[in-house]
């Protein structure tokens, strides 16, 4: 019984950043001091356990030199395996590497019942080509992640779409993932408003040791939310494409994939949504296409275009 009551505290001071010794108490259903004795028994194992101060104490496993071992039950093993094998898909700058290799290490030391389990689903895994997006940081997001499950206060560097940087802080809540790219869910304090970020966009994110109590979300559905503020987040410039080729073509061609940008027309044709603060972003997109179109934009654009046409024709071969 104590070796399972051991196991237990170690799972739970595992799921959370900092625990009050009665709450671990009141989980495990057993005495402060019982509480203590078996924080000692896992420091002799090598987990490295801070105790925290405040009125009723606490405890907090912190990181430490040397990797202890890690306490997973079935699921989340398997959850970690399946994590790891799609994880080429995730747009983590050095995950495509580093995500086989963990993978070999855990397979290692897994009992067969699970190996079995984690092979089936590696068997019916097709591997999609990796996102176009930009590649975050792993550190930047591992920072905004623990933010997010501990309730604390963060401030970070964040670049606009325009290149300007300012510092934000924010009360972080959820990262999503989509359209190639990694987002932060946050209230920021600043501009009393929520907000979404893109991590890629996020430098040197640090938490400041202040919680904040949870608000509720500015949608029962997030990832709605995150579509529609991609959709009506405002450009200096838009057109609209009408593309020989069908949408689904024309979608795996474009590399920025926000939600709703292409809509089929019949089975042969498409519109595609260009926007951007400038117009060589939507020519690259446009040459992306691959295909003929007819274009609806602003007059600034189509002189743009006839410009780099007339350029590409005098640097041609064939000029004399």
């Amino acid at each position: 019984m104590t070796t399972t009551r051991v196991l237990r505290l170690l799972s739970l001071l595992q799921s959370r950043r900092e625990w009050a010794g009665g709450e671990l108490a009141d989980q495990l259903g057993v005495t402060g001091r019982t509480v203590r004795r078996d924080v000692a028994r896992l420091r002799e194992l090598g987990y490295p356990i801070e105790a925290t101060t405040g009125t009723a104490g606490g405890y907090r496993l912190a990181s430490g030199s040397n990797l202890p071992p890690l306490l997973l039950d079935d699921d989340e093993a398997v959850a970690v395996a399946v994590g790891l094998l799609t994880a080429a898909r995730a747009g983590v700058a050095g995950v495509d590497e580093t995500a086989p290799r963990a993978l070999a290490k855990l397979q290692q030391v897994l009992p067969a019942r699970l190996r079995q389990r984690i092979a089936a689903v590696g068997d019916v895994t097709v591997r999609l080509r990796p996102g176009r997006g930009s590649r975050v940081d792993p550190t930047t997001l591992a920072v905004l992640a623990a933010a997010c499950r501990d309730r604390e206060l963060v401030t970070f560097d964040h670049r606009r779409r325009d290149g300007v940087s300012g510092e934000r802080r924010v009360e972080p809540y959820q990262l999503l993932t989509g359209y190639g790219l990694w987002y932060l869910l946050a209230f920021d304090t600043g501009r009393g408003d929520w907000r979404t970020f893109r991590v890629d966009r996020i430098a040197r994110p640090t938490p400041i040791r202040l919680r904040f109590a949870p608000r509720p979300l500015p949608a029962e559905d997030t990832t709605a939310f995150l579509a529609s503020a991609i959709r009506e987040a405002p450009y200096r410039y838009t057109a609209l494409a009408t593309v020989q080729a069908p949408a689904d073509v024309v979608t795996a061609r474009l590399p920025d994939p926000m939600p709703d940008r292409v809509q089929a027309l019949d089975p042969r044709t498409c519109t595609v949504l260009l926007r951007g603060d400038s117009l060589d972003v939507l020519v690259q997109d446009l040459v992306a296409l691959g295909a003929d179109f007819t274009l609806d934009g602003p007059a600034e654009l189509l002189d743009h275009l006839h410009m780099l046409g007339k350029r590409l024709q005098d640097t041609g071969p064939d000029r004399p």
